[in-house]
């Protein structure tokens, strides 16, 4: 009859041999390229190893000093880290890899929470482009500063090496894009005091550094080689309806305007180049008089209706209710019509087609 004390420890080794191989994990086979999760086993200025499951730890390769500083400040031993194998097997046995996506994570994390934040972060500018500056952060990462978002008028290639204080505006990892802005830096005091000798309805003059599809950002010299940044919207371009105003503005234009608020939020100062002249609805306001006959040529149809030219930038509308049934309208037409009334608040002029006979049902 065996012995209970060897059967228990027959068990024991038993039950730790099979706790073992549950444990015991296969050693990975890195390839050149790969994306390994591993452990750090050793860090120090002089040698950083990294547990990845291979035959042997693997060595990180960081040639660049600010990388290898930020992964000794970032990181402490026993953390887990993305890697990238750079070298499957080096001559002396052991796999080399690279922590710079560790970094980057760490970097972008950063970026993304001083957007949030609106906390100025140093930068360098690096180069001068046609639209801005490339900048670099202490960290590496490199991004934009168009001159919409920059505070001065010095030469661009005198500002070259110099360290500036600002705020991530955009960020999209993906696209490995980041715009920086400097104006954005600058709180209400400083804004207050950047605009001081601007009044509204103050006429003067800027360059356009940028156009969007709903309205056009400016440089305004504001005196002491400063630079306080406009905008237009695309409804204070013109007195006439504007479809596209990529063709009206290109970057780099001169334009006049006129002051018509500040913005302090957005730390701009909003113009408008329509207010410049008269508006041309106003005077021809008294040759709209109801039944008023009229020739208009169709300029676009809409969910609400027909847009008609009546000339002299005003704007005629057919109401869709207006419409006779069956009956197409089509851009470049021109219709005889009549005056219906007037919305001054919108600068239209309600117009009915002239008709033959009125239709049954027609109002």
């Amino acid at each position: 009859m065996p012995n209970s004390n060897s059967t228990k420890k027959a068990t024991s080794m038993a039950d730790l041999m099979a706790k073992v191989a549950v444990a015991k994990t296969p050693f990975v086979s890195p390839h050149k390229g790969d994306m390994l999760t591993g452990t750090i086993t050793k860090l120090t200025s002089g040698e950083i190893l990294v547990d990845i499951n291979a035959k042997t730890e693997a060595v990180v390769l960081e040639k660049e000093r600010h990388i290898l500083n930020k992964i000794l400040s970032s990181f402490v031993v026993g953390d887990k880290v993305p890697v990238q194998v750079l070298n499957p097997e080096s001559d002396f046995g052991y796999p080399v890899v690279s922590l710079r996506r560790s970094v980057g994570d760490i970097t972008w994390d950063k970026l993304a929470r001083l957007q949030k934040s609106q906390e100025p972060v140093e930068v360098t500018l690096d180069m001068a482009t046609k639209g801005g500056f490339l900048a670099t952060t202490l960290d590496g990462i490199s991004g934009f500063l168009p001159n919409s978002h920059t505070s001065s008028l010095e030469n661009p290639q005198g500002l070259i090496g110099k360290k500036i204080k600002v705020v991530v505006l955009e960020l999209n990892r993906e696209l490995n894009k980041i715009i920086f802005s400097q104006k954005q830096v600058m709180g209400p005091a400083d804004f207050q005091k950047l605009i001081k000798n601007l009044k509204v309805g103050q006429k003067i003059d800027a360059v356009v550094s940028n156009v969007a599809p709903f309205g056009v950002f400016l440089s305004i010299p504001v005196g002491d080689s400063k630079l306080a940044e406009g905008f237009i919207h695309i409804s204070e371009t013109s007195w006439e309806n504007v479809e596209n105003i990529s063709d009206l503005f290109k970057i780099g234009d001169k334009t006049t305007g006129i002051v018509v608020g500040f913005d302090k939020e957005s730390r701009r100062v909003n113009l408008s180049i329509k207010r410049l002249s008269a508006d041309p609805f106003e005077k021809k306001l008294d040759e709209f008089t109801v039944d008023k006959k009229l020739k208009a040529k169709v300029t676009k149809i809409i969910s609400t209706g027909v847009l008609l030219d009546l000339g002299d930038g005003v704007t005629g509308l057919i109401k869709k209710e207006k419409i006779p049934v069956k009956t197409t309208y089509k851009e470049g037409m021109v219709l005889n019509v009549t005056v219906s009334a007037v919305d001054k608040k919108r600068h239209r002029v309600e117009v009915a087609p002239v008709l033959k006979e009125k239709p049954i049902g027609y109002r």
